[in-house]
């Protein structure tokens, strides 16, 4: 694959958008940012991309798992972990790598309970940290407002690279 091939396929990334995703103003503000996308179901995270390579598409094994806040990732943690961690185990089944990006959240409010779940700031900090190492999860946080161009750029370098291993590879 040659490096003008390689930036065809990057210049053609389709986002692919799970149909879980509910359709909501903070969808469209992400939707923005990505210069094509579909919505389609996903076996495993809520945002995956697709490239176009010699006249097929490549859906690179990668995705973005997203969570609006830290209440929501402890109703995840808590009422719906059984359904959570089998997310997680279908992608590790599949070889997928998954990004958890969790908006409006950081470290200092977890450990200051700042939230309105009543997860205790330890049980949250240990689950988290115990599923990213179980899973090989990638915690990302960040604001709502950049959530957009963090999932683009995610899934823009994490297929550049794959894209460039193949190149290597034809060598």
């Amino acid at each position: 694959m040659h490096p003008t091939d390689i930036q065809a396929a990057l210049d053609g990334m389709v986002i692919i958008v799970d149909t879980r995703e509910q359709d909501t103003i903070q969808l469209h503000n992400r939707l923005k940012h990505f210069t094509q996308f579909e919505r389609a179901k996903l076996n495993c995270g809520d945002y995956g991309a697709k490239f176009p390579v010699n006249g097929d598409w490549l859906q690179i094994p990668v995705v973005v798992e997203r969570k609006m806040n830290i209440d929501e990732l402890c109703q995840c943690f808590t009422r719906e972990r059984k359904r959570f961690q089998r997310e997680f185990e279908r992608a590790a089944e599949d070889g997928v790598k998954t990004y958890l990006l969790l908006e409006n959240t950081s470290f200092e409010q977890m450990y200051s309970h700042s939230y309105k779940s009543h997860m205790t700031p330890q049980a949250l900090i240990s689950s988290l940290l115990a599923w990213s190492i179980r899973y090989r999860l990638q915690v990302v946080m960040c604001r709502e407002i950049a959530t957009g161009r963090l999932i683009r750029d995610i899934l823009y370098r994490e297929g550049k690279a794959i894209l460039e291993r193949m190149a290597e590879e034809d060598e």
